[in-house]
């Protein structure tokens, strides 16, 4: 059930990012940001509506741990019942190194459950639990289950992204990108618990007397001070000295949810510890969800362009508008001039034509007016405003017409023509030899 539920939660991410709208539409706004890489999308239509370098590879730090939470519960058939031992040998692993931990240490030699070990992975960010997990999941072997993040990743659709590690902890090739850190959010949202527990500021696990307690200040309301935004929720922080501070979280309000993947905001131990990813994505859902706002940019009966037609009687063009409405994301204070639509289309449609029958296509563009940027924002098919039958008469004197114009019909004639000429050649010389012989004849019967 776990394989087929995989299959499936696939099929529909892949489904889901198959309609996204043509192009990625980075709306222009007075966020000043930190972060180096950024990706925010509309969660309600997969639009991306404002991204910085996303396709940069960088150091994802503890939002690897998003990747092993996926490979971790796909791969334990009983998340709330499974225990597992906790090593002394795979903690070990992890002395040397300046980690966060979910004090596993603590259940050396006994057992947890998966789920409690999912929590400790995800809350307080636990090293600890990521590789005890990894060494469950992988029999011993931490670089099997490695394997089955780049392999998850890949059938994922990340074209940037590779694994060293289910900790996040650094290497020089343990990489990704905001836009594929978002294709893995995005899948790791479809499977349970993985919203619950990402969303969570702080739990107990059984047997312990001390809670764990979140990374995430933004929606920690007891802990987070300045930093906590009341409408995020989740997911994973992420911070070491080469990757910076790094973030996946959302948030909802009024109806709009929006997920905002940030990498590589300045970090440095003891000297620049500030949670720019935090402020940076405060910030982004404030103008988001201010200055944003759902709109039908063409409606299915928006008139886009007329259309020359033959092959209908009495009608030499038809208008052509959307195939359905089209919906965007965009600024609320959107004008006229800010949207411009470019056709694609044959020179001349020919009847019948439908209105459910798509006839060519229109490419949609925002025109930033601060920026002068001109982006897609979607391509839309084009029908026929209203149905137009096909003359016969017409259609018939056209494939006469088409025959007359044909290649093969011009050779025809030009051979006919050929033929007749040469013929008409060969009689002449014929005739003319016939008219010797004659005149021969009769010099000789003298």
């Amino acid at each position: 059930m776990k394989k087929i539920l995989s299959i499936f939660c696939t099929l529909c991410l892949l489904a889901t990012l198959s309609v996204v709208p043509a192009g990625a539409i980075s709306f222009s706004n007075d966020v000043v940001t930190r972060s180096e890489s950024i990706l925010m999308v509309n969660q309600d239509i997969d639009q991306v509506v404002f991204e910085k370098n996303p396709d940069e590879k960088r150091y994802p730090a503890s939002t690897t741990k998003i990747m092993t939470y996926i490979v971790a519960y796909e791969h334990i058939d009983d998340i709330e019942h499974t225990q597992i031992p906790i090593k002394k040998s795979v903690l070990d692993q992890l002395k040397d190194s300046d980690s966060s931990m979910a004090f596993l240490s603590d259940h050396v030699g006994k057992t947890m459950s998966a789920m409690d070990l999912l929590y400790s992975l995800m809350v307080p960010s636990g090293n600890d639990a990521a590789l005890t997990l990894a060494d469950y999941v992988g029999e011993g072997d931490v670089d099997a289950f490695v394997e089955m993040m780049n392999a998850k990743a890949e059938e994922l659709g990340c074209e940037n992204t590779h694994f060293q590690n289910p900790d996040g902890l650094h290497h020089k090739d343990h990489y990704t990108t905001a836009r594929d850190l978002y294709k893995i959010t995005t899948y790791a949202l479809t499977l349970p618990y993985f919203e619950e527990i990402s969303n969570t500021t702080s739990h107990t696990c059984v047997g312990d007397d001390t809670p764990l307690v979140t990374t995430n200040y933004l929606i920690d309301q007891a802990r987070g001070g300045e930093y906590y935004y009341r409408y995020a929720k989740g997911i994973k922080t992420g911070t070491t000295d080469e990757a910076g501070r790094c973030l996946v979280t959302t948030a909802s309000a009024d109806g709009h949810s929006y997920i905002l993947v940030l990498l590589g905001a300045p970090y440095k131990a003891g000297e620049m510890e500030e949670y720019f990813t935090f402020t940076d994505a405060a910030n982004l859902f404030r103008w988001a969800l201010v200055d944003l706002q759902m709109q039908t940019i063409k409606s299915n009966k928006t008139p886009i362009c007329e259309a020359k037609v033959k092959l209908a009687w009495g009608r030499d063009v038809v208008t052509l508008v959307p195939e359905k409405n089209l919906n965007a994301i965009v600024p609320k204070d959107i004008k006229n001039e800010n949207i411009v639509v470019e056709t694609e289309l044959p020179e001349v449609l020919k009847a019948p034509l439908s209105t459910d029958k798509p006839v060519g296509k229109a490419v949609v563009y925002y025109v930033d007016t601060k920026s002068g940027d001109k982006q897609a924002v979607a391509t839309v098919n084009l029908v026929p405003m209203d149905n137009i039958g096909r003359s016969a008469l017409l259609a018939v004197l056209d494939v006469i017409g088409t025959i007359f114009q044909s290649y093969w019909f011009i050779v025809i004639i030009v051979l006919i023509i050929l033929v007749v000429i040469g013929y008409v050649i060969v009689n002449k010389i014929h005739r003319a030899r016939q008219r010797k012989r004659r005149k021969v004849k009769k010099y000789r019967n003298f």
